[in-house]
């Protein structure tokens, strides 16, 4: 018997029914061990030792390997084909000698690029043994992460308080996307216009045109730059007796299809036409690698989906050229098959294009076995593929120079024409810029000299605009210009991104939190080298010579190590005022922006003396006044509303915003967002006290809070009137779980349609009339079996957590394992509840009979709870009841327990 372990157990089954009798196949789920997540884990010291250690998640599997290969002939890894998937195996066969569980069981290393019978038969007979320097490769990059990770973001934690981590590739990426908005913060639009004019032939056609000389001189960009030069431009077109074809210029272009996709390729037209992110390109791109059910046979659509290379076998390239001469004819074929080349960082990693296991099998054949997603990326790497063996598309491109007959203007159209489709019938790349092209317009049929005649002219305004900001596409097109990461690891950064909160997908387009503009300010002032693009490409290319065996891995090590530890300790005697003087002039003009009045944008709003600027406290960062403590102004690290972006002021996410001033107290009035949501402030507070706040009622968005809404907030709670019968007064107020009216020691909590600031008497008397609400929703009975015989009641079956039951009067009694509900009979339900209620009655469990403890629960969690006392008491007396869990699983649930205490 040979045992092979494979990452996936989807792969698992599908390689199993390749293999057949004779091999067991099992998966890692991945990586069976990894650095543990704490300081010593990589050693510079001890020339770079580094302790591994198996996850726990990972102990079954490798358990499970160890049991199968008792008495095995062969291990076969066959892990991913790149140097991840090397790294994997590495780890796996030393995992299990250091378990003694090969005891001369030999080791062989099988690669396959597509998960299909052939290739995997073929991988098997191509055995190898592990490839030392793609492990090498692995070891220095990982080790390099942890260095960066492990070192650096604890100084982030103590020199600036709030920020989460720092990493070699994630904080260059940081970078771009922070770059990208500052250029948007100061540009400035400029003002330019263009005059355009519909001309007519003679058969009828119109076509448009654009003014591109004016007096003989040709118009440069900005040199109609307001609506009077413009509208002196429009006269001088219209003063032109007629006009005229003055030169007409045919070209003929091909435009060659593009080559089949790359990991990055296919990550950036996956954004563009289906919309998906790079991780969501990556996980169903790995389904549709590892096999899909298709008439009973797993099989793998596609080849391996983490590659750099654009090369296609031969068998797919004459399978593609078969296919396109039978469905779109011989002249859709090149005369000679397209090769297309990469430059490969790295022989001995250069895969495959991604491209179908079998081009033949059509996306409309498969279509029935995939769910949505797959489908559409199937589609988009089967028609990228079978296009790029398409001949080249033919176009007439025209550019047509129109005078009038003073000389004096000069319109130019240009346009194209598609003489033979050639690729473009299947496929066209998608954009980042969905602009109109002039050039694909289409020219009526033109000759030189040919009179026309205007028909309009239309003056039109434009202004400059800023750099757009990144998409997913567009980040990993530039990462992948720029050297930085790899493809395969793109997915992973860009969502660590996200999850530190550094950044956030505003309308498809990557917008830098406050957060991650600190980390990357700070990085640049005192740690500049280690996210300078250049420095971080050198890396990588550093690691492609580890893995080509061309450079020493721990010499690699050694020389960044000498010199990043000793930019770490130059960090040591860096006070926080330093990296406060240093990150506000850095990023002042970003929260302290012009508006054009004139006014000190730093200026304290409240004392009207102070200062504003960046402060540090144990939660992060903040601005604040700089007459603390006599003026206790603060506001969170944003730009405040009205300033900066306006898409993303009226997120509403923007930081406090100055409301007006309390006419009774002369305080200012502000709308904040803190941890636990938004909320509005009284003041500053005076003398060390807290200023007082009030929560936003859920539903209620910061940006549409007005003064007199938050001085009506601030007054609560406040009294709606007396009850008609009682005459006791009903109050209204916003407790911990929102909004509720008051009536002596009974509190209801308003619904989601009634405002606690213009809730009536009328509307209070009747909610509080209203029945209680506690606990499940009643069960509807599976069916009735009859009556009982005793009261006449009704015993009903029902379908409960732990299986069918039967119920009568407060009895409940579980249906026999393997029963029918449908089928049970009247009789078997009087026995079944009969020997229950004989039972005797338990502390603890489901009860036989009717329970007191259970109706005295119901009874709490009906009550109201706005102030959450009687609840607490409540919960109080209970305590006790859970006692009688057992150790082990109290343990565990206490901090859970304590959690929601708290919430």
């Amino acid at each position: 018997m040979n045992v092979v372990v494979v990452e996936s157990p989807a792969k698992a089954k599908t390689i199993n029914k390749y293999l057949g009798d004779g091999y067991t196949v099992l998966a890692s789920y991945g990586h069976v061990r990894d650095l543990p997540a704490k300081d010593g884990s990589v050693r510079p010291e001890e020339d770079f030792a580094m302790s591994w250690e198996v996850e726990d998640r990972a102990e079954k599997r490798v358990r499970d390997i160890v049991h199968a290969l008792k008495g095995a002939e062969t291990l076969f890894l066959a892990t991913d084909p790149d140097r991840e998937g090397e790294a994997i195996s590495w780890h796996l066969a030393r995992v299990l000698e250091e378990r003694k569980a090969l005891k001369g069981i030999p080791v062989k290393r099988v690669v396959f690029n597509e998960v299909t019978k052939s290739a995997v038969t073929e991988a098997f007979k191509n055995a190898r043994a592990l490839n030392d320097e793609l492990v090498d490769a692995y070891m220095a990059r990982r080790a390099l992460d942890y260095l960066v990770g492990f070192t650096l973001s604890p100084v982030l934690w103590r020199k600036l308080p709030g920020s989460r981590s720092a990493g070699r590739v994630q904080s260059v990426a940081l970078r771009l996307i922070c770059e990208r908005e500052a250029e948007i913060e100061v540009f400035r639009p400029r003002e330019y216009w263009s005059v355009e004019s519909t001309f007519k032939t003679g058969p009828g056609a119109t076509f448009s045109a654009r003014l591109t000389h004016l007096d003989g001189r040709k118009l440069d960009r900005f040199d109609l730059a307001n609506e009077a030069a413009a509208k002196a431009a429009v006269a001088a077109v219209t003063a032109e007796p007629g006009y005229a074809v003055a030169k007409l210029e045919h070209r003929q272009v091909r435009r060659h299809p593009q080559p089949p996709f790359t990991t990055s390729t296919l990550q950036q037209e996956a954004s563009r036409k289906l919309g998906f992110s790079a991780s969501r390109t990556m996980q169903v791109a790995q389904r549709l690698y590892e096999g899909i059910d298709l008439g009973g046979e797993a099989v793998g659509l596609i080849t391996y989906m983490r590659t750099d290379g654009v090369a296609l076998s031969n068998d797919a390239i004459t399978a593609a050229r078969r296919l396109i001469g039978r469905d779109y004819g011989e002249k859709y074929v090149p005369a000679a098959p397209r090769q297309y080349k990469a430059v490969a960082k790295n022989a001995q990693e250069a895969h495959e294009a991604i491209r179908p296991t079998d081009v033949l099998r059509l996306p409309s054949q498969v279509a029935g076995a995939l769910d949505a997603d797959q489908l559409r990326l199937y589609e988009l790497i089967w028609k990228r593929t079978v296009a790029c063996q398409m001949e080249s598309a033919v176009l007439d491109q025209v550019v047509v120079d129109i005078n009038g007959a003073s000389g004096r203007v000069t319109f130019r159209a240009t346009g194209s024409v598609v003489r033979f489709d050639g690729f473009l019938r299947l496929y066209q790349e998608g954009r980042d810029d969905e602009a109109d092209d002039e050039e694909n317009r289409r020219l009526p049929p033109l000759t030189e000299r040919e009179a026309l005649s205007r028909l309009d002219v239309r003056p039109e305004q434009h202004f400059t605009e800023p750099p757009p900001r990144y998409t997913e596409a567009s980040l990993v097109k530039k990462l992948e210009e720029l050297g930085i990461g790899r493809p395969s690891t793109y997915a992973s950064i860009i969502q660590v991104l996200q999850d530190r909160e550094y950044v956030t997908l505003e309308k498809k387009r990557f917008q830098p939190q406050d957060r991650g503009r600190l980390v990357t300010a700070f990085l640049e002032n005192f740690f500049e080298r280690y996210v300078q693009y250049s420095f971080t490409a050198d890396l990588e290319n550093l690691l492609d010579e580890i893995s080509g065996g061309r450079a020493d891995w721990k010499q690699v090590l050694r020389e960044f190590w000498d010199h990043f530890s000793l930019a770490i300790a130059g960090t040591k005697d860096l006070t926080i005022s330093q990296v406060l003087e240093a990150l506000d002039t850095e990023l002042g003009p970003h929260f302290f922006p012009e508006d054009g009045s004139g006014k000190d944008a730093r200026l304290c709003p409240s004392c009207g003396q102070g200062r504003l600027s960046l402060k540090l406290g144990k939660f992060g960062a903040f601005i604040g006044c700089s007459n603390y403590p006599e003026c206790r102004f603060t506001r969170p690290l944003a730009v405040e509303q009205g300033q900066g972006d306006s898409e993303a002021a009226s997120n509403g996410d923007t930081g406090p915003r100055a409301l007006g001033t309390d006419p009774v107290t002369s305080l200012p009035v502000s709308v904040r967002k803190g941890p636990y949501g938004s909320y509005i402030q009284l003041g500053e507070g005076d003398n060390g006290e807290k200023p007082k706040r009030v929560s936003l009622p859920k539903g209620m968005k910061p940006q549409d809070v007005a003064l007199d809404t938050a001085l009506g907030l601030l007054a609560l709670p406040r009294d709606i009137g007396s009850h008609p019968e009682t005459g006791e007064m009903i109050v209204a107020g916003i407790g911990r779980f929102g909004p509720y009216i008051k009536l002596g020691k009974t509190f209801k909590s308003l619904a989601a349609d009634d405002d606690v600031l213009t809730i009536g008497i009328n509307r209070a008397v009747s909610l509080l009339a209203e029945p209680a609400k506690g606990g499940r929703a009643a069960p509807t009975p599976l069916k009735t079996l009859g009556a009982h015989p005793a009261d006449q009641a009704p015993i009903q079956v029902f379908k409960g957590r732990y299986g069918p039951y039967v119920a009568h009067d407060g009895v409940y009694a579980t249906l026999p394992k393997g029963a029918d509900p449908e089928s049970f009979t009247l009789e078997q339900a009087l026995e079944l509840l009969a020997a229950q209620k004989a039972k005797p009655k338990a502390g603890k469990g489901r009860a036989g009979t009717k329970a007191a403890p259970k109706k005295a629960a119901a009874k709490a969690k009906a009550e109201p709870a706005a102030e959450g006392t009687a609840a607490r008491k409540t919960a109080a007396k209970k305590a006790p009841a859970a006692k009688p869990a057992a150790k082990k699983t109290a343990a565990k649930k206490a901090p859970a327990t304590k959690k929601a205490a708290s919430a």
